[in-house]
């Protein structure tokens, strides 16, 4: 990609492969204080961060709802907290939300047949069966997704949850453009067999697609990098971030044909498809409070794709900036915060 982008610019070529040869050396500081383990359920865990609104004892933390952060399956948990000032996490639990983040673990072979509902039923259900108090479900991405899921699945076994607030979350795979579901349905095609032997998707077969909504930006991100000034916020930003965008666990075989297949293929959720256990998913029949937040400048999970929902919020933020970015406390955290206060949380 980066050599057919800049096959007119033999400049523009040496300051991105500088920029990316500057990446690849750049040091990577550890994690001081990595988040804790609360509760595990098979390679699944709930993590949070010591001083919670439970275990501090803060006024009114026994009477309000938890908070779980459920993140996508193809990138890292960590985008929900990367570093201390880029962390919906510790913004939630500084403004006294008693908040944890989902690490679905990293699945074998052994998983292969584990689609998205059993993600819902045999991993995140039993995690939330560890609080007394009915959870609100905040879901990022594809986590938002699955956090439909959880709740209509709770709602049918008569444990209801307390809302559902989704951020930029693929629903209505129908409003996708059609040469993008023509990329996946090809980049599928291609990988099929080689993921079918492992029994699981790498997350590069599905971040292709997503650098190639945009090849000539992914590429001059680079050659930026290669002129910013080293040790600054913005220097450790990028990488931290960069970081997370080409990490993850693969994910499941049968989850990856949901996505390619089902979803982008057959539009599985919007077109009412999807069930688990014999419960058919509904966003709209949810009766507990929802909230969709969506990205006008969105291309990874456009605007038009997000779940229906009582409440709607509109940002002007890409996919990763609204989660992370210099904007997203005031963009984002802060309308999010407002709303968990309202429904409970």
């Amino acid at each position: 990609m980066l050599w057919s982008e800049t096959a007119q610019d033999s400049d523009f070529r040496r300051r991105a492969f500088a920029g990316l040869r500057c990446y690849q050396l750049a040091s990577r500081p550890t994690d001081p204080a990595p988040p804790r383990v609360a509760v595990r359920a098979g390679r699944a865990a709930l993590l949070t961060r010591n001083g919670t609104a439970q275990d501090t004892g803060k006024p009114g933390a026994e009477e309000r709802a938890p908070v779980v952060l459920i993140p996508s399956l193809i990138n890292p948990p960590r985008i929900l907290d990367l570093t201390e000032d880029r962390s919906l996490l510790r913004f939630l639990l500084r403004n006294n939300h008693d908040a944890y983040v989902v690490d679905w673990g990293a699945p074998t072979g052994d998983d292969a047949r584990s689609d998205l509902a059993d993600h819902v039923e045999r991993l995140l259900l039993p995690l939330l069966a560890r609080f007394e108090r009915p959870p609100i479900l905040v879901g990022y991405c594809l986590g938002g997704t699955l956090a439909i899921g959880a709740a209509a699945r709770l709602a049918a076994l008569g444990r209801p949850v307390q809302g559902v607030a989704t951020i930029a979350a693929p629903w209505d795979f129908s409003h996708y453009d059609a040469a993008l579901r023509e990329q996946v349905a090809t980049i599928w095609q291609q990988a099929e067999p080689g993921c079918t032997a492992l029994g699981l998707v790498p997350m590069e077969v599905f971040q292709t697609g997503f650098w190639a909504l945009d090849p000539a930006r992914t590429i001059a991100k680079y050659a930026r990098f290669g002129e910013m000034e080293a040790d600054t916020p913005a220097y450790h930003g990028f990488i931290a971030v960069e970081d997370w965008a080409n990490e993850g666990a693969p994910l499941t075989l049968e989850s990856g044909r949901d996505l390619a297949q089902r979803c982008y293929a057959r539009n599985m959720t919007g077109s009412g498809q999807w069930s688990i256990l014999g419960t058919r998913v509904d966003p709209a029949a949810l009766t507990c409070p929802t909230l969709a937040i969506a990205s006008t400048s969105d291309r990874i999970v456009p605007a038009a794709v997000a779940p229906p929902a009582r409440e709607r919020m509109d940002l002007a933020l890409g996919h990763v900036g609204m989660m992370i970015g210099s904007r997203a406390e005031d963009g984002l955290w802060r309308g999010l915060s407002d709303w968990l206060l309202r429904t409970g949380g």
